[in-house]
């Protein structure tokens, strides 16, 4: 996959002004006493005062000017902000970056071997993935990959040059959008779970460059991304119109894993009995199933959704 671009990097000051601007003071208890107000969110001195800080100091913070900030400074604004545990943990890793992080490229992510004996021991009867932090798939059993990527080769992961991304599958496959009933709320989480990994690690590169390409080839991303939303990606619905089996509805549940916390290890259960006979269906067909063609022979260049 071509590099197209490279999207600026959210600062300390930026995500502050975001949440300011969405905080109005009613959500917050705050009177106002019918005052005309120019803005429909808080004011920085308002702010500043509700968090025990000056508003001199405030000011700074959003120019990104006031260097190192303390831990309680960021859980003081958070708790005025009313900001949930994922935007939480997003402002305090803005807060301790660099200023002008200096962008690496690392080596190619690898799951770890524990990891990989799990997802062996789980077999074929069900679905699985192995996730690295930017969503690549590092690795699928048989029944994962015939839920969400039965268009694509199996052996795709064991080749980083070749490896599905979700992101990119999601918002620039037309398999995929039409692969998922749920898609707008699933986007939704994809593009916050992003932001929280660039926080997280804002010197990757190659992270850097998916979400300036995402950016730039999918409006729909172009949008998400500028409503400044976070998200934590832990347990959830998904609700497909696969293929082969019609419907299935399934939840998804996130296992962390200790010795490579940027990796995921997703599983999928189904939701209701009919779901359940869909993905023993599908197991069974994907083990009687050829190999497909690879990512490279369906690599779309434009979105046609969204």
């Amino acid at each position: 996959m071509p590099t197209i671009g490279r999207m600026e990097l959210e600062s300390l000051g930026t995500f502050l002004k975001s949440r300011r601007d969405r905080t109005t003071p009613e959500r917050i208890g705050l009177r106002t006493f019918g005052v005309t107000r120019r803005v429909p969110g808080l004011r920085r001195e308002e702010l500043a005062q509700l968090a025990g800080v000056s508003a001199g100091y405030y000011t700074r913070l959003e120019q990104d000017q006031a260097g190192t900030v303390s831990a309680q400074v960021i859980d003081a604004l958070a708790r005025v902000l009313q900001l949930d545990p994922a935007e939480t943990a997003h402002l305090h890793n803005l807060a301790g970056r660099p200023s002008i992080p200096r962008l690496v490229r690392g080596e190619p992510e690898q799951p770890h071997p524990r990891v990989i004996t799990l997802l062996t021991a789980l077999g074929d009867t069900m679905p699985a993935v192995v996730l690295g932090r930017r969503g690549d798939v590092l690795a699928w059993n048989r029944a994962g990959h015939a839920l969400v990527g039965e268009h694509l080769d199996f052996t795709a992961p064991d080749d980083p040059a070749r490896r599905p991304s979700i992101p990119r599958l999601f918002f620039l496959d037309p398999h995929a959008r039409d692969l998922y009933r749920n898609w707008d709320v699933l986007a939704r989480i994809h593009v916050g779970y992003l932001r929280l990994t660039a926080g997280r690690h804002p010197t990757d590169a190659h992270l850097a460059e998916l979400i300036g390409e995402l950016a730039m080839r999918s409006s729909t991303f172009a949008t998400l991304w500028a409503a400044a939303e976070v998200a934590d990606c832990t347990v959830g619905p998904m609700d497909l119109r696969h293929p082969t089996v019609g419907r299935v509805d399934v939840d998804y549940q996130v296992w962390l894993q200790p010795d490579s916390p940027d990796h995921r290890l997703e599983v999928y259960t189904a939701r209701d009995e009919a779901s359940a006979d869909a993905l023993r269906l599908l197991t069974t067909a994907s083990t009687r199933t050829p190999q497909l063609p690879s990512m490279a022979d369906s690599d779309p260049s434009n979105e046609t959704h969204g």
